[in-house]
């Protein structure tokens, strides 16, 4: 049996609760300055992630000597249990990691697929029409795959340095003893319309009357921690085969709502993938992140380089002047993102040509400076069929899980992960819930006539806006691990803490903490609040049509400075970041 870790003491317990109550709520929604939070330093190593328990789960293995790839997974698997609306085994992920002996930096897709079952037109009516997100959401239509597991399998084998098993132990302590319904988990199953038609689930998470548990309710969860002592013992075998995937099976084909078609053949022949990074320059810097099927680190790279001619440290931060630039940059990287985007083993990604510095110096040249000219058409980049396709239609909705990590040798992960909407699918089995991950395919397969890159296909996966990220310094070390969730909106929110870091001079913490502002080719979205009502007003003047629309992101990001390592989390959700 495992020795009884200190971190799961009741009182510590007691101790997150109270920060948690004591830090829940909408913060930037209220005004939160910038200067009312420093980030966290430590000399030797740190984790950042959504939830004090799965930090404080990813810092111990540290403690243990576990490598930055150890704490990760204790830390994902903790995550899926006392978070279990974002992310977990049951869904994906993608991680980015540094290895300082090596200087390589890696990159690991554990994405989704669409069962071998799977067709063009999974998510249209009787009539040809799409159907209604919701009703192509819920039940186990919409359940793709799940990868995690063999992808963090993957990534222990190669950079592990404890036993598979001993990083399962804090996930299964927490299962047995139970934790501590958070404020948060506890608000989102109250608005949550549509876990309670599911069981199990709606016997774990509410109470008989209908209500959610409430917070501070400590919640055990013996199914869960039996299928982490499986795979622990047995690897990830043990989730891809055997009774725990005969499960899944039954659980999505015989779901009350939309049964799906995940077969068994399909679990067994899940492979995770290591895949080319996808890294450009930014001024002084070397960004890297996840290439296609994701479209976050091409997407961010797009909007740096069309950014890139214009001096914005001459600009003052957060002005009109200066985030005009950044959401018509916007504009032109998504238009071309919507377009040419999806899995590259399916579709000829023209991923150079998109990230070309020559190419988005010609996009930048259509940005003008004094105004907002509305939407942007896609270009066409080099190496591109763009005859070929058309724009898809995915909606990308926001349920996720962000985590970086940094260990004593240097090396680093960043990591996001999710289920795609809050809860996924609502199918639960096993103790976890299953994704919705399909519904981020286009649900039309055409446009006039021609394909669309981002349609469902069986085996492929589902075009993502993940976008874990690692920043290098001129000197070619580690400088910043930083990621977020928030559905299509990461791919801003990480875009934008970058501009604060690399060219206003912010620390990690105070570029999380800025008000979120984004266009992905529409109108210009803008957090609410008061600072925020002065951003609009300066936008509207330059003919931004503007919506106000709350911030479901969670950034998490760790710097290597010359004080040591300096940790943020945002202060919309939960997190926090800890070292030693």
């Amino acid at each position: 049996m495992a020795a009884h870790l200190p971190w799961s003491r009741p009182t510590l317990a007691g101790a997150l609760l109270g920060l948690w109550l004591a830090t829940s709520g909408a913060a930037i929604a209220e005004g939160f300055s910038v200067a009312d939070r420093h980030p966290v330093v430590a000399r030797h190593d740190m984790v950042a992630a959504a939830n004090p328990l799965a930090a404080e789960a990813g810092r111990d293995i540290l403690r243990q000597g576990g490598s930055a790839i150890d704490a990760a997974i204790a830390t994902q698997m903790v995550l899926n249990l006392v978070e279990p609306q974002s992310s977990g085994i049951g869904g994906g992920a993608f991680l980015v990691y540094w290895s300082a002996r090596d200087r390589r930096v890696e990159t690991y897709d554990g994405r989704e697929t669409a069962p071998s079952a799977a067709r063009p037109d999974r998510f249209l009516g009787q009539n040809g029409a799409p159907l209604d997100f919701v009703e192509a959401m819920i039940g186990g239509r919409s359940v793709g795959v799940p990868g995690v597991l063999r992808m963090l399998a993957l990534a222990h084998r190669r950079h592990g340095r404890l036993p598979w098993a001993r990083l399962f132990e804090p996930a299964i302590r927490l299962a047995e003893e139970g934790f501590p319904i958070s404020p948060r988990l506890h608000d989102m199953l109250g608005n949550e319309k549509h876990l309670g038609r599911f069981e199990p689930a709606r016997s774990y998470f509410y109470a008989a009357d209908g209500s959610p548990k409430p917070v501070g309710e400590r919640l055990s969860n013996p199914a869960f921690a039996a299928t982490l002592r499986a795979i622990a013992e047995r690897g990830p075998d043990a989730f891809y085969t055997g009774t725990i995937a005969q499960d899944i099976v039954a659980a999505v084909t015989r779901a009350p709502v939309s049964p799906g078609d995940i077969s068994l053949n399909d679990l067994a022949g899940y492979q995770a993938k290591e895949r080319p990074p996808v890294c450009g320059q930014y001024r002084r810097y070397r960004i890297c992140g996840m290439g296609p099927p994701s479209s976050g680190a091409s997407t961010v790279l797009a909007i740096l380089g069309e950014l890139e001619r214009f001096d914005l440290r001459r600009l003052k931060p957060m002005s009109g002047a200066s985030l005009h630039l950044f959401l018509e940059a916007g504009r032109l990287a998504y238009a071309d993102r919507d377009r040419y985007l999806a899995d590259s083993d399916f579709v000829s990604v023209p991923l150079a040509g998109l990230i070309d510095r020559h190419y988005l110096a010609a996009r930048s040249r259509l940005i003008d400076p004094r105004q907002d000219h509305g939407p942007a058409e896609p270009g066409t980049p080099p190496s591109s069929h763009a005859s070929l396709w058309r724009d898809g239609d995915s909606l990308d909705l926001p349920s996720t899980s962000d985590l970086s990590v940094v260990d004593g040798a240097g090396d680093a992960v960043s990591m996001t992960t999710t289920i795609e909407h809050e809860f996924g699918s609502r199918v639960m089995v096993d103790g976890f819930l299953l994704n919705n991950e399909l519904t981020d395919f286009s649900f039309r397969p055409e446009q006039d006539g021609r394909p669309v890159a981002n349609r469902v296909e069986p085996g492929k996966r589902p075009r993502s806006s993940l976008a874990p990220t690692l920043v290098f310094g001129p000197d070619g070390k580690l400088f910043l691990t930083v990621g977020s969730v928030g559905g299509a909106e990461i791919i801003n929110h990480v875009a934008l803490t970058l501009i604060a870091v690399l060219d206003w001079g912010y620390d990690v913490q105070a570029a999380i903490d800025l008000v979120h502002v984004g266009n992905r080719n529409g109108d210009t979205e803008i957090e609410p609040g008061p600072a925020g009502d002065a951003i609009a007003d300066e936008l509207r003047a330059r003919g931004h049509v503007i919506g106000r629309k709350v911030a479901v992101s969670g950034l998490q990001g760790i710097m290597v400075t010359p004080r040591g390592l300096e940790g943020g989390a945002d202060p919309r959700r939960e997190g926090v970041a800890l070292g030693d």
